[in-house]
């Protein structure tokens, strides 16, 4: 068995099976990957939708350890990319060495950001005008979907997209992020001093409401302030929060192909297989 190369991190709302395009592109480009889902998801969306009572309470600590722990399966040390919360997920599990290197698309911002466009709180609002949804599961509507990720394509797209890929998340992920600022030992906190880490590409759609452009810049700019190891940003002029989903996906999953081989972040071997394990 050769080792697996990339770990896929999904991010809130979204199902783990919506990374089967990028596994096949990535495969064809020699890549081996897997794309598990978050502790308490279910093997298929139907099934998730169904009884997302797993979720409840699921906070940021404990993805990042669910990460962690699948890494620690595999064999040798491969590439996170995560998109949205799993962008955070994917630093995080960059500071802690158990990657050589990361891809956080249009990432839910870091402990120390203080950026907090209007756009960003509208999109999380659904979850936290109600405080008890931090320790329950909470669907959105379709309405809710089309502002927060799919404002940059056509509803008949976010539609479909809606009703193949996105299941109930937990509410916590998004309360940790939201009082980070107030927390010392916040979940939401990511190293951002190290001197030697592996690379870190972060990426942001120019017209995503769930992550405005302006976080990602600051979040780029406090690792430039304290490292010298390589953080790069890609910016992706009139993409929204869908960009991993929607019909573009493969331009920004090749920038990211194209930037992995710029680093060095080679397949550990040639082959086409694709773990779609969950």
């Amino acid at each position: 068995m050769s080792p697996t190369d990339v770990v896929f991190v999904h991010g809130l709302w979204i199902h783990a099976t919506a990374w089967q395009p990028w596994q096949e592109l990535f495969a064809e480009h020699g890549y081996t990957s897997t794309a598990p889902g978050w502790p308490g998801d279910k093997d298929t969306v139907a099934e998730t939708r169904e009884d997302p009572s797993g979720l409840d309470r699921v906070g940021i600590a404990q993805i990042v350890d669910h990460y962690a722990g699948v890494i620690g399966g595999l064999g040798g040390t491969p590439i996170a990319v995560g998109h949205s919360f799993g962008g955070l997920v994917a630093q995080e599990l960059l500071a802690r060495g158990v990657v050589r290197g990361a891809v956080a698309i249009d990432p839910a911002p870091i402990k120390g950001v203080t950026a907090l466009p209007f756009s960003q709180l509208k999109s999380g609002f659904p979850v936290l005008k109600n405080p008890a949804n931090k320790n329950r599961t909470v669907a959105l509507t379709a309405k809710e979907f089309h502002y927060s990720f799919g404002n940059a394509i056509s509803e008949e797209e976010c539609n479909a997209i809606f009703d193949t890929f996105v299941i109930p998340g937990p509410g916590r992920p998004l309360f940790e992020d939201a009082t980070a600022a107030f927390v010392t030992r916040s979940p939401a906190a990511v190293d951002t001093h190290l001197a030697t880490r592996g690379p870190l590409l972060l990426t942001s759609g120019g017209e995503d409401h769930v992550v405005p452009s302006v976080v990602t810049r600051q979040v780029a700019k406090m690792y430039a302030d304290h490292t010298t190891s390589i953080t790069d940003l890609h910016e992706y002029e009139g993409r929204g929060h869908s960009l991993t989903l929607d019909n573009g996906w493969k331009d920004v999953a090749e920038d990211v192909l194209a930037w992995l081989l710029e680093q060095g972040l080679t397949p550990s071997a040639t082959t086409t297989e694709v773990d779609a394990t969950l």
